[in-house]
């Protein structure tokens, strides 16, 4: 059987609700509120609307709406407005309106039209709340992001926001430049180089967003010069901002790199460190060379002196058996230049610098002979020579004076761009080849010079001899030097007398105990 209907239709849920219900509801709601009939003449308003124009309902019914009107509203809104309403759609909107004192407020407002059983419109209702407050916020927020983003983009060095995932969310027009140069996302790279360099400084500062200070970082380039840059790392928290969020807060963080392209200054600084290291070793090759030339004039003259004293003796003892007085006051007198001759030697002698007391340390002999490639260049460069350095494939340490191997392999390398101008044609080649022992390390300079004959192998290394003549202005001293420097750290040199494609100059120094390869 089926359930018999009722007649009487249900009531609604506004036929339920006392009239004056509506009403008190109305007045006492927060939202400004009013009625107007349908030319915008106002027939109610409620408290909310009071307080928010600051008219009385008693000054306000049977005005306008449009007392509310302020000029700087454009004409065009009002227009949208009455366009809408009249098509009796809803209008919402904000309007910058008057209140009774004069200043001004920004509403937001909407008015929606009530339609008779006729379908005519017979009033509209307006609703309006003051958001002036809102906007200012809205604004100033407005203002100071525009401010910050023109502030970084404006900075000389470049930065960029990157997210949990290190994809990156904002960057400035110092970092688009970077992006040209060095290829897409440079952070990630630099990211990525920091990692390695820090190791676990980097992943502990991460996990506890701790900020790192600006680090050096190097990045080579492919047939380009080798680029340098200052890098720092800051880890920013941000709320989420979503519904889900409000009452149990969720942070997200993102990481901000600055980055400074230092390579300049770099480079100003290598050329600076060059050009005093070049000061320093001509100094102290200058104050060798004074050494060895006292040195070599003392030898030299001590010879003959020694001769003569020899002959002075032989000339009393044969003089005194033949009781020769006048011979006796002869070698008397020779004595006495003798003696004035040895005291000048020894004048002569403590004239002879002393030598670098210096203690020494580890060295990396790495970095010396790139040093000494550098300080090379112009006269490489000049000669039209091919260069090929072979270091060792790890940092080698030995024990020894910084200053004095540098100028070593300065003149051993001098020597050789000399030895290959003297040859008109042919390979022009210096080759430089580091190479780890268990106990040692050896250094070849080769060059595709003339060579050096075998009977000149260990000629060349006594002061004052050179095979290049006098006119050429060489005292013959720089192999002396270079044998003495390689004496005072214990190793050896000599040429190869197997190579024939030039001369090959060995040098062979022992390994402090921390750079022993075993």
């Amino acid at each position: 059987m089926s359930t018999p209907t009722d007649p009487t239709p249900p009531a609604s849920a506004a036929d339920s609700v006392p009239p004056h219900l509506f009403r008190q509801a109305v007045e006492q709601a927060a939202l400004a509120i009013s009625i107007t009939d349908s030319r915008a003449n106002i027939l109610y308003a409620n408290a909310a609307f009071s307080r928010i124009t600051g008219y009385a309902q008693e000054e306000i019914v049977g005005h306008n709406e449009s007392i509310l009107s302020y000029r700087v509203t454009p004409k065009l809104v009002y227009e949208t407005l009455w366009a809408q309403i009249q098509r009796q759609r809803p209008w919402n909107g904000l309007l910058v309106n008057k209140r009774r004192d004069g200043s001004r407020y920004l509403a937001d407002v909407t008015i929606t039209p009530v339609v008779n059983e006729q379908g005519l419109t017979s009033h509209y209702l307006g609703m309006q709340r003051d958001v002036t407050e809102v906007h200012r916020l809205e604004r100033q927020v407005q203002n100071q992001k525009t401010l910050i983003e023109s502030v970084v983009d404006a900075a000389q060095v470049a930065i960029v926001l990157l997210d949990e995932q290190e994809r990156v969310l904002l960057d400035n027009q110092e970092y688009k430049k970077l992006v040209g140069d060095l290829g897409k996302e440079p952070a990630v790279t630099l990211l990525a180089t920091l990692r390695e360099q820090l190791g676990e400084t980097f992943t502990q500062a991460q996990e506890r967003h701790r900020n790192l200070a600006a680090r050096e970082v190097c990045i080579e380039l492919a047939g380009r010069p080798t680029r340098w840059f200052s890098c720092a790392v800051s880890w920013i928290e941000e709320q989420d901002v979503g519904a889900d969020a409000f009452f149990e807060p969720l942070r997200r963080h993102f990481l901000l790199l600055t980055i400074q392209d230092i390579s300049e200054l770099k480079r100003q600084q290598e050329a600076l460190r060059i050009n005093s290291l070049r000061a320093l070793l001509a100094e102290q090759e200058r104050i060798q060379s004074l050494r060895e030339t006292l040195a070599g004039a003392v030898y030299q003259l001590e010879g003959p002196l020694n001769m003569l004293s020899a002959a002075t003796h032989l000339l009393e003892r044969r003089l005194s058996s033949q009781g020769n007085g006048t011979g006796e006051l002869s070698a008397s007198a020779l004595d006495e230049a003798i003696q004035k001759s040895r005291e000048a030697l020894e004048t002569l002698r403590a004239c002879i610098p002393d030598q670098d007391s210096a203690a020494m340390q580890l060295v990396d002999l790495n970095e010396i002979l790139s040093d000494v490639l550098k300080l090379s260049t112009p006269g490489l460069l000049g000669a039209g020579i091919v260069v090929e350095w072979l270091p060792t494939p790890i940092p080698t340490s030995i024990n020894g004076h910084a200053a004095q191997l540098s100028n070593l392999f300065k003149q051993l390398v001098a020597n050789a761009i000399e030895a290959i101008n003297e040859r008109r044609g042919g390979r022009r080649e210096l080759r430089i080849v580091c190479t780890p022992h268990p106990d040692h390390l050896e250094i070849c300079v080769e060059d595709s010079g003339p060579g050096i004959a075998d009977e000149l192998r260990y000629k060349v290394f006594q002061p004052f001899y050179t095979s290049k003549g006098a006119a050429r202005q060489h005292l013959g001293l720089g192999l002396a030097m270079a044998q003495e420097v390689v004496n005072r750290h214990g190793g050896t040199i000599d040429i190869d007398p197997a190579y024939r494609n030039g001369c090959r100059m060995r040098v062979q120094l022992p390994l402090s105990s921390g750079g022993r390869h075993e």
